[in-house]
Parts: structure tokens; sequence; C-alpha cells
């Protein structure tokens, strides 16, 4: 399994023009083939009037999944520089769509695959990166006696905080990558002299550094 991986953090658009054709890129996050295939089916309904909409997709979390699609165009002038645009990125969870308005005049093999590779950069460019790493939540309880102190190790160390529960005691609520956690527990417990009460919530990919 994976420990981290890029991924796309929000949708992007980007446009590219030639010879009057247009080419509206669209670069959005996606889980599954399904999420993919709604995506899709959506871009379709909105620019009904076009007369290509290829796409391709990448999932998994080493990217191991992969689709695309010419949708008319010649073969492996549309989806396949597409593809390479995501693969180039380092991306997975990623679908990108083309959508193009033909402008009159036929581009040829060569335009065709440079004006779909400059529309699905432009959109992925709009996305921008996120990185994904494997995290572990920790409830970690202790007494008002040691929170100051505990406080100022955490962000000394960059630990992300959550919800902060008040009661007879305190409980933090933190996201820390699952590599670090052994140690960081270590650190609470030490200091804490062994009186905090750490507890792992869950664990799974959270984005890192956004």
């Amino acid at each position: 399994m994976a420990s981290e991986y890029l991924t796309i953090r929000d949708p992007g658009k980007g446009e590219y023009e030639e010879k009057k054709s247009r080419f509206l890129g669209e670069a959005v996050p996606v889980s599954s083939e399904e999420e993919a295939a709604e995506y899709i089916a959506g871009v379709r309904k909105k620019y009904y009037d076009a007369r290509h909409h290829c796409y391709a997709w990448v999932l998994g979390e080493g990217g191991e999944r992969k689709k695309s699609a010419d949708d008319g165009e010649p073969s492996g002038t549309a989806g396949q520089p597409i593809l390479k645009v995501i693969e180039g990125s380092g991306c997975t969870n990623v679908l990108v769509i083309v959508t193009r308005y033909f402008g009159g005049t036929l581009l040829g093999t060569g335009g065709l695959v440079r004006s779909y590779t400059q529309a699905a950069r432009a959109a992925l460019d709009k996305a921008g990166k996120v990185r994904m790493c494997l995290c572990r939540q920790l409830a970690v309880t202790v007494d008002y006696s040691a929170l100051d102190r505990l406080l100022y190790e955490l962000r000394r160390e960059g630990i992300e905080m959550g919800e902060t529960e008040y009661g007879a005691q305190v409980t933090l609520h933190l996201t820390v990558e699952s590599a670090d956690s052994e140690k960081l527990i270590r650190t609470i417990t030490a200091l804490t002299s062994g009186a905090a009460v750490i507890e792992q919530v869950s664990e799974g990919f959270c984005p890192i550094g956004t």
C-alpha cells in the first residue's frame, strides 16, 4: 500500500484555440470509475452542441487504473495525449476531459495532439496539486497541568490539531503521518510522564501541507 500520492485539490479549467476550434479542458478530482463516468455525462449534457468530449482518467493510490477515450477523433490523437499529461503531472485520482468545438478547419494529427495536450495541461495547472499522505487520527487525553507543554511541542513539530474537547480533562484530536505516529506517541508519553491516554481513532489518506 502506498504511503502517499499526488492528486489535485480543486477542479481546474483551461482553454486552447487552434484555427478557430476551441478546446475546453476540465480537470477534476475523482475517486472511482463511477464518479468519473457521472462527471463525463454531466459535461456531455452541459456542452451538448460540441462535437467531441475526449477524456482520460487515472485512479488508485499507485495510479494503477487508467482509461482514455478519443470520442470520435482519430485514434491516439486525443485520449492518449490527455492521459500523458496526467501521467506527466504525477497525479492520480484525476479525470481530465476536453470538449472540442469544431472551427471548420481540419487540424491534422499533429494539430489535434497539440491542442488536446495544451487544453489538458492548462486545466491541470489551474487545479493545482496536493500531497495525500497515509495518516493516523489520534485522540490524546491529558490533565490541564500538562496542556501548555503539550501544545508547545505539537506546534513546534507542526502537528495538525483538530477539535479540542474540554471536560474533567482535555482531549486533543491530532492528525499525524502514520510513519511519524510512533515517535509522536513516545514524545507525548515522555512529556506527560506516561499520564496521557492516547487512542488511535482512524487511519486514512489526508492532505498534507495545504
